[in-house]
């Protein structure tokens, strides 16, 4: 805080730059810099020249979120007003309930714009909240250390709300993006210094501190348990056979459904088709790398395929085939989005392909054979970004090794 008063009151103090007297202004400069490109560049030496730059690739990465952000407006809503009893909706109360109903919107799940509305009512206060809280450490961080804030964290800030369940309270996703910000990225020197992804340390810390509010049947749909028609229940389809419902098959879910995403779960995690529109439009631009994805793809049908000929008459885990496994829970969205974060992730050719079989396979292993916890795609990425680095060594070592064999 010491640092932090000597820099504003250097506020207004005459520096040069660009060859003309200017006033410093840190607040202004770190604000400046988020959303214009930084006019400072190098003037000499030989460089690698590439249109692709910093602001550029996450731009794309924003715009390849688009299709998620668009399904979780509308699968939220809809899941919401499938379950609400219209016979109790007076019972409704809120300040969303009261908006819905006093522009005349209702909850009618057969209309595109009710849900679409009822769905922006939880995901847009999600994302304020994060991207306000969020950026105020970013822009912190950059006043203390004279630095200029980049635009990584509209990346972070967009990611983040998309992973989290729909009724979150606000002040949990404030804390947890706050400790993903601080503690996961700007403590090790901020955009591309974290060696895990923020928004998924983001998620785990609300995870572990909160459990109540990140799991169980009420938080996946955004509908008050006392209107909700009677005898519905909404747990996630890997919730359903982890309690023992019976095959994948026999639980009155379509895989399409699935595919499209028309099931309760984590706001923009549950269609596969639109992390697929996302993968095509990252590998098509170079942001994401098609052999992580393709690796983790390997490594899911590898392990699905060993649990499917083991076979179990007690655990239907074992009997899940692969596709199914790929449009459930948050397999298609880390795997498009989290598992190719270039920070985190090896940037060796061969790495990459070990890093993502062994996520994959991972991923599956512990949805069959632990006996608690459906979902471990989290855990298995975060894991596996602490040991990306020696993933990377490996393979380096190995190329240092065989170049000086061939060369004596």
């Amino acid at each position: 805080m010491r640092q932090l008063r000597r820099l504003l009151d250097r506020a207004g103090e005459p520096f040069q730059k660009g060859g003309r007297l200017e006033r410093y202004h840190p607040l202004y400069e770190a604000v400046d810099s988020f959303f214009y490109a930084p006019g400072d560049t190098t003037k000499t030496g030989a460089h690698v020249r590439d249109a692709m730059d910093l602001k550029r690739m996450m731009i794309l990465v924003v715009v390849s979120l688009v299709p998620c952000v668009l399904m979780a407006l509308y699968n939220t809503g809809l899941q919401a007003n499938l379950v609400i009893d219209p016979a109790r909706t007076d019972a409704l109360e809120g300040w969303r309930h009261a908006l819905l109903q006093g522009l005349g919107i209702g909850y009618d799940p057969s209309s595109i714009f009710a849900n679409m509305a009822h769905g922006a009512l939880y995901f847009l206060p999600l994302y304020i909240v994060t991207m306000v809280v969020g950026l105020t450490w970013e822009v912190l961080f950059a006043v203390v250390r004279r630095i200029e804030v980049n635009e990584g964290f509209f990346v972070t800030g967009l990611l983040y709300p998309l992973i989290l369940p729909p009724d979150l309270p606000l002040w949990m996703a404030a804390l947890g993006i706050s400790f993903g910000v601080v503690i996961a990225k700007e403590v090790f020197g901020g955009t591309g210094m974290n060696f895990v992804n923020p928004a998924l340390a983001a998620r785990a810390f609300v995870f572990f501190a909160y459990p109540a509010q990140m799991s169980g049947d009420p938080v996946w749909v955004a509908a008050p348990t006392d209107v909700r028609i009677d005898g519905w229940t909404a747990p996630t389809p890997l919730a359903e056979m982890r309690l023992g419902y019976g095959p994948i098959e026999t639980q009155g879910l379509s895989w399409w459904d699935a595919f499209l995403g028309f099931i309760p779960g984590s706001l923009g995690e549950t269609s596969a088709l639109a992390c697929l529109v996302g993968a095509v439009i990252i590998i098509v631009t170079g942001v994401g790398s098609w052999r992580t994805m393709a690796a983790v793809v390997v490594g899911t049908i590898g392990m699905a395929g060993l649990f499917n000929l083991i076979g179990s008459e007690t655990n239907y885990w074992y009997g899940m085939p692969f596709w199914w496994h790929m449009v459930l829970g948050s397999w298609a969205f880390a795997t498009v989005f989290m598992v190719t974060d270039p920070v985190t992730s090896p940037f060796t050719d061969a790495g990459k392909w070990v890093y993502g079989i062994i996520i994959g396979a991972m991923i599956v292993l512990i949805r069959v054979v632990n006996p608690a916890y459906p979902e471990s795609v989290m855990l298995v990425i975060l894991f596996m970004n602490v040991m990306a680095p020696l993933i990377d060594q490996v393979f380096v070592r190995a190329n240092i090794k065989r170049r000086q064999a061939r060369h004596g």
